[in-house]
């Protein structure tokens, strides 16, 4: 469990968010067309795994946008956007602002990043969507990088993000 904030004011996670150096939990997920995506689907990729509350949000519309266009010129890695939203609104999002390079994915029906990556919230205006939070994982999906952002209404540190590449 961690502590983080909505607008300054504390809300709990639920589970312990991957540190740097752990190998990364196993997931399964639906992606954007209802086929189900799981972590050793991603075998021998490097991944940056940006994780929010929802697309319907500015700031995760931001983050997502971002991410997107950072990550455009690097070779070998897979954009991996997750939230608890449907796939269509992932996939509409995406059509719309002209995102290629990501993969969507819903943990709508098997709730992986609940269990197993400790970023739902339990408390709070929000609570039962995602945290907003950013890993990037080396090709043996190993965690070289995790950001559990201490207030979801701020946007990740991309450039620290970035830097492992």
């Amino acid at each position: 469990m961690a502590t983080i904030n909505f607008k300054g004011n504390p809300i709990q996670t639920k589970g312990d968010f991957p540190p740097k150096g752990v190998q990364a939990p196993e997931f399964k997920m639906v992606k954007s067309d209802l086929s189900e995506v799981t972590l050793a689907d991603l075998k021998g990729k490097k991944v940056i795994f940006n994780i929010f509350p929802s697309i319907d949000t500015a700031v995760c519309a931001l983050q997502l946008k971002t991410f997107s266009q950072r990550a455009s010129q690097l070779d070998d890695v897979v954009l991996l956007f997750a939230s608890m939203d449907l796939p269509f609104a992932l996939n509409r999002f995406c059509a719309a602002e002209g995102i290629e390079n990501a993969v969507t994915v819903s943990d709508f029906r098997y709730h992986s990043l609940a269990d197993g990556y400790g970023v739902k919230m339990t408390d709070g205006p929000l609570n039962g969507l995602y945290a907003r939070a950013t890993l990037v994982l080396n090709e043996n999906h190993q965690v070289v990088y995790s950001e559990l952002v201490s207030d979801v209404v701020n946007e990740p540190d991309y450039d620290a993000a970035m830097a492992t590449f």
